[in-house]
């Protein structure tokens, strides 16, 4: 097969879009080779992430070729794209974040949209009312006209039906993975380096997240602020919410405690991850969340909210907490550190469901689509 993607957030999306979008045409390229897997985007940029494109015969990466396309990209991605699809003679098209270009349904290419969430539907105050429009428009499209949907959990599967109402049968859910390197143990010279190169401290605390309020991280500080012999490690990147955690930094005195980290490579990741006391991933609602599966291959018991999709990917042995209440929160964290066979069993029990989520049953659960629906 000749497989088509929208591969925009591959090259410039460094959080969890990006980081579906790198994993789904790695483990797809590399579990599935002799499948041609093209990448269309306005701008092209290889790095550490991406640098598993260059390496693989079975993909290429094609860009805007008409001069009008190249000057005016956004019409290129969400409509002009499709006579280079047909061009490219694609059989499939996979629009990896919730989008697929306008026409694509008038033409014989089969396709598939990724649903994340719908986030801006449940919380419509956390988004301005023109990106909510956008979004809806976009989605609700996108669903209705794509051959078969995926979505990355239950959660978002009830979403689509419930908002959108798409009927289950056109939706499949497809679990998200993480980078493999999560999955391999980082020796310690390694994690020596890198707390060094960070001036990080011994034992600390865990968050992974864009530094938003959906997110949460206030609470974690405001937890802090009452476990004074705890620190904490954040990777992340913020604007307004963030400023408002300094604020609450700055007013508490916790800045000797509280640890800021940005654009680090993925290895740098991984050896903090696995040199982590426990991971704290208090968001109020997700579609998924990818860094509770990272932290659960680290072997880092993980501390995580009620509801919404976290529960299939903490799984059974992971602690949940209401993730507004500093209470709960510090008691989750006191009887993890207190407890030795506590944290040996939400470790050795972490890493056997982690399981669900390798890259090969990742690979299988995507190709079984494409086969499905090129067979129609």
């Amino acid at each position: 097969m000749k497989i088509g993607f929208d591969a925009k957030r591959v090259f410039f999306n460094n959080t969890g879009l990006g980081n579906y979008s790198r994993d789904s045409v790695r483990v797809l390229s590399q579990y599935f080779p002799k499948n041609k897997y093209v990448l269309y985007t306005t701008k092209k940029n290889i790095n550490t992430k991406t640098s598993f494109i260059n390496s693989r015969d079975n993909i290429v990466v094609q860009q805007p070729q008409s001069l009008f396309s190249k000057n005016f990209t956004k019409y290129w991605r969400s409509k002009g794209i499709i006579k280079d699809l047909i061009s490219d003679k694609i059989e499939i098209y996979h629009g990896l974040s919730n989008e697929l270009p306008i026409g694509i349904e008038k033409t014989t290419i089969k396709s598939v949209v990724t649903i994340h969430d719908l986030i801006f539907i449940r919380y419509p105050h956390l988004f301005k009312a023109i990106d909510r429009i956008i979004y809806y428009k976009k989605f609700k499209s996108s669903c209705h006209r794509a051959d078969k949907i995926i979505a990355v959990s239950e959660q978002t599967k009830n979403d689509i039906i419930q908002f959108f109402n798409i009927s289950s049968d056109k939706i499949k859910v497809v679990y998200q993975g993480c980078n493999k390197i999560f999955q391999k143990k980082i020796n310690d010279k390694t994690k020596q380096l890198t707390t060094k190169k960070y001036k990080l401290p011994k034992d600390y605390l865990l968050y992974v997240g864009t530094i938003e309020e959906r997110k949460n991280l206030l609470t974690i500080l405001k937890t802090l602020k009452e476990l004074p012999e705890y620190k904490l490690v954040i990777i992340g990147e913020g604007k307004s919410y963030k400023k408002k955690c300094l604020r609450f930094i700055s007013k508490y005195n916790l800045s000797n405690r509280v640890f800021f980290l940005q654009r680090l490579t993925i290895k740098e990741m991984a050896a903090i991850y696995q040199s982590a006391n426990i991971m704290i991933y208090p968001s109020v609602f997700e579609g998924f969340g990818i860094p509770i599966i990272e932290a659960l291959f680290s072997r880092v018991p993980v501390i995580t909210s009620k509801g919404s999709c976290f529960s299939e990917a903490g799984g059974p042995h992971s602690k949940y907490i209401d993730p507004l209440s500093v209470f709960e929160m510090k008691e989750a964290i006191i009887e993890i550190q207190k407890s030795s066979e506590k944290r040996k069993f939400m470790i050795e029990n972490g890493i056997q469901y982690a399981k669900k989520f390798t890259d090969d049953k990742i690979a299988k659960n995507l190709t079984s689509i494409y086969n499905k629906i090129y067979c129609l």
